[in-house]
């Protein structure tokens, strides 16, 4: 049997991005062949879609992980690395899109919609794309950005042009059964109905759809029984259809209270997305009351007797029986013209287009803070210091030098000196922390060395190339001071 899910938590995993490449051209009688190292594929984007296909969310329900591919890394001879496969995940028209702390996010209106639920990670830098005038032969690579990873609940507003409200056992699954080719469940106790049913209704050559919300009763706006579960399914209706049960033998329930009762439940009740479906809150939505039930005698004579109180009100009104299938042909009919009335005042919407807003000029990109943890320490966050911190390879001082100097021409170190930051105060940005050193020469202004080490960086216990080579030729108990044989021809 078939499920309505309007509500899940997903996860949704970006791809990670891939690793720059550190490599140096090698061909015959080329010694200086110079960096040839690719850069790192993007990670995979996990994007969310409106499909018209799709009515639910019950995908979601039984696979709530969702993750991109990562990318590849660079390798040599400048070849960049793949980027990861992009995760597309169609979500029903009418979905909103919610943080954990239950933040509207985006509001998936009009098949086309995207929103970015999750962004992939930045593919590394390989050393042929780092090489500059200091340094013409980086012996390091930047690291591949993390993808994000983001929980997100997905709330879904059904998108009917038809609402159906009434009591519980009032008749609303089967009138939804008789008119479309839905098979809700149907008993004869209360409450029957836990999950909205959708249908589609076919009248000449109008179709429209029909939704038959759970049932409501006194209190429902303040969250009592099923209210607030449901009622945000009528937002996005454009007509709502009162179904009276004429046939309750409840003691102090007759038509014209039920209805009275439920049309202060709606007034009372706020639409959290009035704004974005330009239809006004649910008291000033067009009214059809449907009389339900009037195989039964008495309850025929009471419909009867109340027609004609309820057509001052100015709305439509239909003595039907979902048994006989009586008035179910006019129903119909008035149905399908006051839908069509809607869909001319409300043109249909089209997907949103993204909005693109520019970095103002003077923004430096990040900003500095005194440490709560660390007296007379700082903390810098911005986007750009975070983001290069994770690309660095703190085993490299080659790479751990361009890390400065990328600091110290974004102003960081400036900044610091501006508050007052002492020589050794710890320094946090993202989720490393340093001992600070002030006035650290950028590489445009000193000599580097060797490829994978910066002489400005004071690693006095980093084993150099040199001295692992003697070290090497002690173990074999050769003499430290003569050159090893060249066996390469």
């Amino acid at each position: 049997m078939s499920r309505f899910v309007d509500r899940v938590t997903i996860h949704a995993t970006a791809g990670n991005g891939g690793h720059g490449c550190s490599s140096v051209h090698r061909e015959k009688f080329k010694p200086l062949g110079g960096p040839d190292g690719g850069n790192g594929g993007n990670g995979g984007d996990v994007t969310l879609v409106v499909d018209p296909q799709v009515h639910t969310l019950l995908d979601f329900h039984f696979h709530p992980h969702a993750k991109a591919g990562n990318g590849r890394p660079g390798a040599g001879a400048n070849r960049d690395g793949a980027n990861g496969e992009p995760l597309i995940l169609p979500v029903p028209d009418g979905t909103m899109v919610l943080d954990a702390d239950g933040r509207l996010l985006a509001d998936l209106v009009g098949e086309g919609t995207t929103f970015a639920a999750a962004s992939g990670g930045r593919g590394g830098l390989g050393n042929a794309s780092l090489a500059s005038r200091a340094r013409k032969a980086p012996g390091f690579a930047l690291n591949g950005e993390e993808g994000e990873i983001r929980e997100l609940v997905l709330e879904l507003k059904s998108v009917a042009d038809v609402g159906l409200v009434g009591f519980p056992s009032a008749g609303k699954s089967s009138l939804v059964s008789v008119l479309s080719a839905a098979k809700p469940k149907i008993a004869d106790y209360p409450f029957t109905t836990l999950r909205p049913n959708l249908g589609v209704v076919n009248s000449g050559s109008d179709v429209f759809t029909i939704a038959d919300v759970p049932g409501l009763i006194p209190g429902a706006s303040t969250g009592r029984g099923l209210g607030l579960d449901f009622l945000r399914h009528l937002e996005r209706c454009a007509v709502l259809a009162h179904v009276v049960d004429c046939a309750t033998l409840e003691p102090g329930r007759d038509p014209i209270t039920d209805i009275d009762v439920l049309e202060a439940e709606l007034a009372a009740y706020q639409p959290a997305l009035q704004s974005d479906t330009g239809l006004g809150d649910l008291a000033t939505r067009p009214r059809v009351v449907i009389l339900n039930k009037i195989d039964v005698p008495d309850a025929a004579e009471l419909a009867e007797m109340v027609t004609a109180e309820l057509s001052e009100r100015g709305w439509p009104v239909f003595a039907i029986s979902a048994v006989t299938h009586k008035g179910l042909k006019e129903l119909t009919y008035a149905l399908a013209d006051l839908v069509r009335q809607y869909r001319i005042d409300h043109p249909k919407p089209i997907a949103r287009r993204p909005v693109i807003r520019p970095i103002a000029t003077d923004d430096n990109g990040f900003s500095i803070i005194s440490d709560p943890a660390e007296p007379g320490g700082f903390i810098v966050r911005g986007v750009r210091p975070e983001r290069w911190i994770k690309q660095t390879q703190f085993g490299n001082d080659e790479a751990v030098g361009y890390l400065a100097d990328r600091l110290n021409r974004l102003g960081v170190e400036a900044e610091l000196i501006k508050l007052g930051a002492e020589a050794g105060c710890s320094v946090t940005i993202g989720e490393v922390t340093f001992e600070w050193e002030p006035m650290t020469p950028v590489a445009e202004d000193f000599p580097m060395s060797g490829r994978g080490s910066d002489i400005r960086l004071d690693r006095p216990e980093r084993i150099g190339a040199t001295d692992r080579k003697i070290a090497r030729r002690l173990r074999r108990g050769l003499d430290p001071e003569l050159e090893e044989p060249d066996d390469r021809g």
